[in-house]
């Protein structure tokens, strides 16, 4: 795992609605916009499965050992490893698109039933395409990761899924062109947490990143999260 932080971060930050904070800690010097991370767009053709179902995985019902399974006989996709949290029954396994770069995850907090997958995806679906298939999202919020690159958090707490959005900086906007870099989907437990847990903007349709990111806050944390520690 070198050049990662500890993975038991990584899955809480990703169960806490915190992604882009995820994918940041990826490689030192982040590049979202990867055409070696994964080539799917069944967030767009629902095929073999709608979201928040991926490749036959849905969070909140598929079993650890079957989603294992599934991403482990898939020939396109390589490089499966896990990790548990020591003294949590918390299961977290990382892998690849096939001769790809590092690019998914998923999770399960009771270490039985899957709750989140994170998907980092090559750009070949646009938020354009994403709103009409799925409609708008309800939530958004933004980070800067680097002088010319941004991500916006798009939340759909109904499916519940995030899509993540490219920018171009903080002086980028949001369009219907913006390409989607990721993807999360998380069980309703997971999502209501994310919600709870963030400072978040209302969707307000395509505007530059600033006219968001200067504007305040129409949801604001109503928990508070208690880092788990590292252990030696």
């Amino acid at each position: 795992m070198k050049d990662h932080p500890p993975m038991k971060y990584r899955v809480l930050l990703l169960a806490f609605g915190l992604a882009c904070t995820l994918i940041a800690a990826c490689a030192p010097t982040p590049q979202l916009r990867n055409d070696r991370f994964l080539q799917d767009q069944s967030l767009l053709t629902g095929e073999p499965c709608s979201a928040p179902c991926w490749r036959g995985i849905t969070p909140g019902e598929t079993t650890w050992s079957d989603a294992r399974t599934i991403v482990e006989d898939d020939r396109t996709l390589a490089g499966w490893e896990d990790d548990a949290v020591e003294n949590t029954p918390i299961l977290v396994s990382v892998w690849s698109q096939a001769e790809g770069d590092r690019c998914c995850q998923m999770s399960s907090q009771d270490g039985e039933i899957v709750d989140t997958l994170f998907l980092q995806l090559a750009p070949t679906m646009t938020l354009g395409e994403v709103i009409e298939v799925h409609g708008e999202p309800a939530y958004a919020v933004g980070e800067v990761l680097t002088g010319d690159q941004a991500i916006f958090d798009l939340f759909y707490p109904d499916v519940p899924m995030q899509v993540f959005v490219f920018v171009q900086g903080e002086t980028g906007e949001i369009t219907e062109a913006s390409e989607v870099v990721a993807v999360a989907y998380l069980n309703q437990e997971r999502m209501e947490l994310a919600l709870n847990a963030s400072n978040l903007h209302e969707w307000t349709g395509y505007a530059a990143y600033q006219d968001y990111m200067e504007s305040d806050f129409e949801v604001t944390p109503s928990v508070t999260l208690t880092p788990i520690p590292e252990s030696d």
